[in-house]
């Protein structure tokens, strides 16, 4: 199993899960935006040049997501709930509100504040994505209400929802009204596979 990963991306929800699972697995690393992500011998794997890339024998797939869900219903079925199980739909619903609400935003401040030159960035447009992060967060602190995870007991939504309310805290987004998902943060940030993932 190889997992094709740069620091601070979403390859880390990747290297989280295999540490979760405990399955062994190699690192090809790259740095964001290294010039070889762009290069024909890694566009051959993934055409985007993008992080994370899961070869497992004969089976190549990208997208954070569609690799926790394929590690999930290979290796994991204790942290994949099945579809006759009560929280199926709950969890279906939180292992994708990252990219769907959470992400977007993310990645606008991010373009806005670190990958663009300094003369070409726009304070308003970071300081939207930043409200508009906020926002998109509170649904998610109003579900986290009693809940220690996402979805009943820890599975493959808190390695992927549960990253991108990581990354948002990291990011400044206002956690001074987002108790629970301070708490939340707090919790899986703790767990030795997520510190595992965070030192690759």
């Amino acid at each position: 199993m190889k997992v094709y990963f740069a620091p601070n991306s979403r390859a880390v929800r990747t290297v989280w899960l295999l540490e979760e699972i405990g399955l062994p697995y190699e690192l090809e690393r790259f740095t964001l935006g290294q010039r070889e992500m762009r290069g024909p011998e890694y566009t051959r794997i993934n055409p985007n040049g993008r992080v994370p890339t899961l070869i497992d024998g004969d089976t190549t797939i990208s997208e954070s997501t569609a690799i926790a869900q394929y590690l999930g219903a290979k290796y994991a079925q204790h942290l994949t709930p099945g579809l006759d199980a009560p929280n199926f739909a709950l969890f279906l619903q939180w292992l994708h509100y990252a990219e769907g609400m959470i992400m977007p935003p993310i990645n606008n401040y991010v373009v806005e504040t670190v990958l663009l030159p300094p003369d070409r960035r726009n304070p308003e447009m970071a300081a939207r994505a930043v409200k508009l992060l906020n926002r998109v967060l509170e649904a998610a602190e109003a579900h986290m209400a009693g809940r220690e995870f996402i979805a009943g007991d820890f599975t493959i939504a808190d390695t992927i929802t549960g990253h991108a309310v990581i990354m948002s805290r990291r990011l400044g987004a206002d956690f001074g009204n987002f108790p629970n998902l301070g708490a939340y943060a707090d919790r899986l940030e703790a767990r030795p596979a997520f510190r595992a993932a965070e030192a690759a």
